[in-house]
């Protein structure tokens, strides 16, 4: 019996057994219109509900906006019983019991969640709510569940239905695996044996099987949404200048809501601040931060009193804010279902949604460093996933397609006209050759291998585990030597796209060849292909790594590069010193792209500080002032972007400390650092524009004819502050450390 029922007129319902009540599709919409105040339903939702109320198992997958939570949340509410949802975030469980309240006002009572946010008086009022039968959802996060407080508490009460929302978390093959989700079925089994619905935005073929052989529901009728999310657009940017980016970007979409995804806590609350210097609100949100805090940002983002939110993954899941109009990654996701569940926060209101991701080798190379030390087939497994990523990234086809591919569902039209590579084709070629080779090869093979291991055998790419087959006997091997493996790779890839080629995820990657792909093989016809793009190296962790290093890229004006040389070469004259003191080449660049025309603009660009903006800065200006106003030149960005000031205890520690003239070892024994540790410190501190006297220390430690023939080296025969030439032309008189410590103490006082 409902006894809640009877006591909350607004709830309009009828006091009775809901077992006995036929609950036909009028009065599902009559209950839609009541409780959530819609019309209609969406899309599957009413035959979902539908099933569930007759007491059905369900595996529901439906892309993010497309309102799987109103699948279990209303037959919740028209069932007998209790429903028990198992969700993985505290912060999505707070969403949905408010958003619940808010639909049956006057009975807080009808929904609570249980987890270990909970003090002893708030578990005691969710019993009393659930014992009295007045709770008809109860949110439980996974490890609550199975605690045996806890199970004995359910045991007391009926239970309508279980819901598994994200439950690709089940899957190892999942992009957010949790182990506690594999537990759920023996503790259901515990509890009282109910109808499970399974809920997610995110499955391969692979997860939903995992998932519904998991939960032990080989019956549930699989309800399929199109993962198509037309409103989307989706672009791929190269990882060279990602801050700039994004402050130019949210600057030109002002007031507009936003997520923005790092790998790292360290980087988010680092991007947050820069955001919010830069006249953007932004907060941080990471598990690093205490529970008050992260509801606090989470409150802020809903409500808008900020406009973005800089996260790490563990943000985002089942919020309910439709109008958030961007996504960004600043780091690529570990995989494609990540990827898909992140982006698919955009625009869950129908309308406009950007999905912009950065991309460059080195962050390939991190993720793949995360891996080590796991056990060898979780390493797998996460290699599989991150080599899918990096093949839709450096894709040049239409990505829509290839993400639809992914997740097992045909996109039919050719351009999509909502991505990077739709709108900026890229030069195509008859494939039909290649495709064959690639077809070929695998066919004449006598086992399977990965996607790896056949473009090295095509592009003639010899090592130890082709020669352990030995694979470079093979007549097929370096038949494709006249292309990249980069290349191969574009064709193995589309050739799955095209269901030519089949790669088994369970065999970590193995690939075969389908019917359709020897049905081609034996008819070949014209198959336009694209090759991949290719990326630059990326930025480096250390913000404040020295910028002896050029940023890779290019892409300035030439013209004014040119003049800008000259004039550095000019001034080097007139002052005695060599042109790479005044400003480096890659400092030239960025002026050669940003036409910076004040001196905080100059100090945005690579390698200059303030000193050196000040020092050398004046002439350089006008110039580029000069040569914007002859040329009506329309300059990038009308925003200074500022910099953090860098508040690391190590920087002022060490500054403080060669200003007091401690000796170097004791600076490192304090900090824990070995000496070369505590030099590349200092380099990035001078690096940075700050001056630094280190006399005091070099008259201790270095004769003076060793400082005076390193200093002249500098000053007249370097080409540029590389170490590596430093220490080919002056030999093996001075060891490096040596070299290292004038070449400080000559950037301090003459560069900066």
């Amino acid at each position: 019996m409902f006894f809640w029922i009877c006591q909350k007129k607004s709830l309009n319902l009828v006091c009775q057994n809901v077992q006995t009540m036929s609950i036909d599709s009028a009065v599902l919409h009559t209950k839609l219109k009541e409780f959530f105040g819609f019309d209609s339903f969406k899309a599957d939702q009413e035959r979902i509900i539908r099933h569930l109320v007759d007491k059905n198992n369900a595996f529901v997958l439906m892309p993010t906006g497309g309102g799987k939570s109103l699948c279990y949340q209303l037959p919740a509410l028209v069932m007998e019983g209790t429903a028990v949802v198992i969700s993985p975030l505290i912060a999505l469980m707070k969403n949905q019991v408010d958003a619940i309240r808010g639909f049956v006002s006057g009975n807080d009572g009808i929904a609570h969640f249980l987890n270990s946010s909970l003090n002893k008086a708030q578990i005691a009022e969710v019993r009393g709510d659930l014992l009295s039968g007045a709770t008809k959802l109860l949110y439980v996060a996974p490890e609550s569940l199975t605690k045996a407080e806890n199970v004995a508490m359910l045991k007391e009460i009926k239970i309508s239905f279980y819901a598994v929302d994200e439950a690709h978390c089940i899957s190892e093959w999942g992009h957010d695996f949790r182990p506690e989700y594999r537990r759920i079925r023996n503790i259901i089994e515990d509890i009282s044996v109910a109808p499970i619905i399974a809920l997610t935005a995110t499955a391969t073929p692979k997860v939903q099987s995992d998932i519904i052989k998991n939960l032990g529901i080989p019956d549930a009728t699989v309800f399929k949404s199109s993962f198509n999310r037309p409103n989307l657009y989706y672009e791929i940017r190269d990882k060279s200048d990602p801050k700039r980016d994004i402050i130019k970007f949210i600057k030109q979409n002002p007031g507009k809501s936003g997520i923005i995804y790092c790998l790292s806590r360290k980087k988010v609350e680092e991007l947050a601040e820069l955001l919010n210097i830069n006249g953007i609100k932004a907060a941080p949100y990471h598990a690093g931060l205490d529970a008050k805090t992260r509801a606090d940002n989470q409150d802020k983002f809903l409500m808008e009193e900020v406009n973005v939110i800089v996260a790490t993954i563990a943000f985002g899941m089942g919020i309910d804010k439709p109008d958030v109009r961007f996504v960004i990654h600043y780091d690529i996701p570990k995989s494609l279902e990540g990827y898909y569940q992140e982006t698919g926060r955009a625009g869950r209101d129908g309308k406009e949604g950007q999905c912009l991701t950065f991309y460059s080798y080195k962050d390939i190379q991190k993720l793949e460093k995360f891996m080590q030390g796991k056990p060898i087939a979780e390493q797998e497994i996460g290699k599989q996933l991150l080599m899918e990523t990096v093949a839709y990234a450096e894709s040049n086809s239409c990505r829509r397609k290839l993400l639809l591919s992914y997740f097992g569902e045909d996109y039919s039209q050719e351009n999509c006209g909502a991505c990077d590579n739709c709108l900026h084709p890229k030069k195509q070629f008859d494939g039909r050759e290649e495709m064959a080779t690639v077809i070929e090869l695998i066919e004449s093979l006598p086992e399977r291998f990965k996607m790896e291991h056949l473009a090295n055998i095509l592009a003639g790419e010899s090592n130890s585990i082709i020669k352990s087959y030995h694979h470079d006997k093979l007549e097929l091997f370096g038949a494709g030597k006249d292309h990249s493996i980069r290349f191969w790779h574009a064709v193995i890839h589309q050739g799955m796209v095209l269901h030519f080629l089949y790669k088994d995820i369970e065999a970590y990657g193995l690939i075969s060849v389908t019917e359709e792909g020897r049905a081609f093989y034996e008819k070949p016809y014209q198959l336009m292909l694209t090759e991949d793009r290719e990326f630059a190296e990326g930025e480096d962790d250390d913000d404040d790594a020295p910028a002896g290093a050029a940023r890779g890229g290019g892409g300035g004006d030439e013209t004014l590069l040119a003049m800008l040389k000259d004039l550095r070469r000019d001034v080097a004259r007139k002052r005695g010193l060599q042109p790479w003191v005044i400003f480096g080449d890659p400092s030239l660049e960025d002026m050669s792209i940003m036409y910076p025309i004040t001196v905080d603009e100059l100090k945005n660009c690579q390698g200059v500080g303030e000193g050196k903006a000040k020092k050398f800065g004046k002439e350089f200006l006008e110039l580029i002032a000069k040569y914007v106003e002859e040329n009506d030149i329309e300059r990038p960005d009308d925003f200074v972007m500022k910099s953090v000031v860098n508040k690391s205890v190590n920087k002022v520690y060490i500054i403080q400390s060669i200003d007091r003239k401690f000796p170097f070892e004791d600076i490192a024994d304090a900090k824990g650092m070995e000496m070369s540790e505590l030099l590349s410190e200092i380099e990035a501190i001078v690096y940075s524009g700050t001056k630094l006297n280190i006399d005091y220390y070099l008259e201790q430690t270095l004769d003076d004819d060793v400082i005076d023939d390193i200093y002249a080296y500098f000053h007249d025969d370097a080409e540029s502050d590389s170490l590596e030439e430093a220490m080919e032309e002056l030999g093996s008189d001075y060891d490096e450390e040596e070299v290292r410590l004038v070449r400080i103490k000559f950037l301090c006082e003459v560069a900066n």
